[in-house]
């Protein structure tokens, strides 16, 4: 599992549109949020991810780069982009269940028409020089961040990284007597 404040992982990852994606170039102002969602399957991902793309101009305004990652192969990813209505959200595909493990993921079993395995939802908000700066790792697809209150988050944590700033300009000291 990957702590706070601890580089991540490089991500290496195709895009529906034919691009490819990296998370070591990414040069967010804030942040890189990556959602993992369990893929074309998933109806409680389809809404997760069609409130990301309500809100995907809030994320950008704030200095945060989003994509939304799966282990489903390009052809369910890209079907999963044309069914959704997802259009300004990056979508990648065939993220190895591997390299999954090694960002504390988890794992399921599929049944019935799902596929033989996939991930389990996570979201990771991750700093500018890659760190990771905040997580949440489900077990299933319920229960994650409700976006608006992490855009809300956002604008706490940018608010206090700003007053911080600020504060570490010179002083004088303060002798108790």
């Amino acid at each position: 599992m990957i702590k706070p404040r601890t580089k991540t992982p490089d991500i290496h990852i195709n895009l529906v549109n034919d691009t490819k994606w990296r998370l070591s170039e990414q040069e967010p102002e804030h942040f890189t949020m990556l959602v993992v969602y369990r893929g074309k399957h998933c109806p409680i991902c389809k809404k997760y991810l069609q409130t990301i793309q309500e809100h995907i101009d809030d994320f950008t305004s704030k200095g945060v780069n989003v994509i939304a990652i799966s282990s489903d192969t390009e052809d369910k990813a890209k079907a999963t982009y044309e069914a959704w209505d997802i259009a300004n959200l990056p979508v990648g595909y065939n993220f190895p269940i591997d390299e999954a493990r090694a960002w504390g993921l988890y794992i399921s079993e599929g049944i019935k028409e799902e596929p033989e395995h996939f991930i389990e939802p996570a979201l990771f908000m991750i700093k500018p020089d890659q760190t990771l700066y905040a997580s949440s790792i489900q077990t299933m697809p319920f229960a994650r961040p409700g976006i608006e209150d992490l855009l809300k988050s956002i604008d706490f944590i940018i608010e206090k990284e700003l007053s911080l700033i600020h504060i570490s300009e010179p002083t004088r000291p303060l002798y108790i007597s």
